[in-house]
């Protein structure tokens, strides 16, 4: 576990100050092989160098949806079994970023409307989060967004087998963080994991969480 003081923010100044830290820049990373997004974790960052080498960049675009209740929520998903990338894991709404996507975050969107059909009327979005890269050649660029209760989702079942929420105040918790590491190489590489209740958050999903928790949410 990650011995760190827990993060006392409210709602409003949550969303307050997301909108003063993060803005819609678009990192030279998402495409450029030669900048590798630091981890902070030496292992992770070494492994991701030798990724950027061996495979080409796989640009993606994912959106954390805060939804704004009076104890705000993140909404995520547990993609479908079937599918060739990370299968049956807890992910935030997102994808590949297409040639007729307009930017990141016009991706974000289109990726969040086709998987749990969440309309762009209830999206505020807010600016970026840091780049986020992993070891199967993606770099993600998330979009946080302020999410308006009253939404309606259509899941694809295609691409998704669930949609649910899990609070905020728990993710940005970071005594819910632990940090686990694996071999890669004979060379260690860490990682997080966040479970709730029967949800195991883990990887890119909780990697980026605790990004948004250093960005946002940190004392």
């Amino acid at each position: 576990m990650l011995k760190t003081e827990p993060a006392a923010i409210s709602s409003a100044e949550f969303f307050d100050r997301a909108r003063a830290r993060l803005r819609f820049d678009v990192p030279a990373g998402l495409t450029d092989a030669s900048v590798v997004p630091p981890s902070g974790d030496h292992g992770t960052d070494r492994m991701l160098r030798i990724i950027a080498q061996e495979r080409p960049i796989r640009p993606a675009a994912v959106l954390i949806p805060v939804v704004a209740h009076a104890q705000p929520t993140v909404l995520l998903t547990q993609r479908s079994a079937h599918l060739n990338d990370h299968a049956g894991q807890i992910s935030f709404p997102g994808g590949k970023i297409e040639a007729t996507d307009a930017s990141p975050l016009d991706a974000a969107l289109r990726e969040t409307w086709e998987e749990v059909g969440l309309t762009r009327e209830f999206i505020d979005p807010i600016g970026y989060l840091d780049l986020y890269a992993t070891g199967f050649g993606f770099r993600i660029l998330p979009t946080v967004a302020r999410i308006r209760p009253g939404f309606k989702l259509r899941i694809s079942e295609a691409e998704v087998d669930d949609a649910f929420e899990v609070p905020l105040a728990f993710l940005m918790d970071p005594a819910n963080h632990q940090l686990h590491s694996r071999e890669f190489r004979g060379m260690e590489r860490a990682y997080y994991a966040m479970p709730f209740e029967e949800r195991y958050i883990w990887g890119a999903t909780a990697g980026i969480l605790r990004v948004l928790y250093e960005r946002i949410c940190r004392p």
